[in-house]
């Protein structure tokens, strides 16, 4: 998996010219192709992943540290390690990239929202895998990986629906979500000896 990933990643990176016809071309069949009646659900879905990656963290944490449970209390730290790393990553990406949104490079392209921020990467997209992964690696379970990564994935569409990202910023920002949860599962395994 982890080199059909990085083949992936080098392939869209490392042939610009190829990568953006097919970026804007993907998103346009995404975007101007939408069922504009779903555009609120879609705005509602881009919209949780701010209190639901910072809740996720907190009442594990908070349930770990009233009920004295080291094991949870160290999960809830593991998932706002994860939160932390991403943003960082994310937004240093975001400003040494500085790519603009692709409704101000194409004007065909219908945005339902206008962030100012930069595009590449998705910071929603990043910070929903960012949690799921670091959930879905927390509690092994089939009832906590489907939804956290069928959530996540949805949050990864709705960024292109509403015309904000493109699909390289998006799969970037799965990406860095995810691998920032392995990079502190492994630092958390590795140097301070925890499950």
């Amino acid at each position: 998996m982890k080199k059909i990933v990085s083949l992936l990643l080098f392939l869209t990176l490392s042939v610009p010219g190829f990568s953006q016809n097919l970026d804007i071309d993907i998103l346009k069949n995404i975007n101007l192709n939408r069922n504009e009646k779903l555009d609120p659900a879609f705005e509602f879905i881009s919209n949780t992943v701010t209190p639901i990656s910072i809740a996720t963290p907190a009442i594990i944490l908070s349930v770990g540290l009233l009920e004295k449970n080291k094991e949870m209390t160290h999960k809830g730290l593991f998932i706002a390690e994860t939160l932390v790393v991403s943003t960082l990553i994310t937004s240093a990406l975001k400003y040494s990239v500085d790519r603009p949104r692709p409704y101000e490079t194409y004007s065909f392209i219908n945005n339902v929202l206008d962030p100012n921020s930069p595009s590449f990467p998705s910071g929603h997209t990043s910070a929903a895998f960012a949690t799921a992964t670091s959930l879905s690696l927390s509690y092994r379970k089939w009832y906590v990986i489907a939804p956290s990564y069928l959530w996540a994935s949805t949050v990864a569409y709705s960024r292109m629906d509403l015309g904000v990202h493109y699909p390289r910023d998006v799969l970037a920002g799965a990406v860095v979500g995810a691998g920032s949860a392995y990079l502190c599962y492994y630092v958390n395994k590795k140097v301070f000896h925890r499950k």
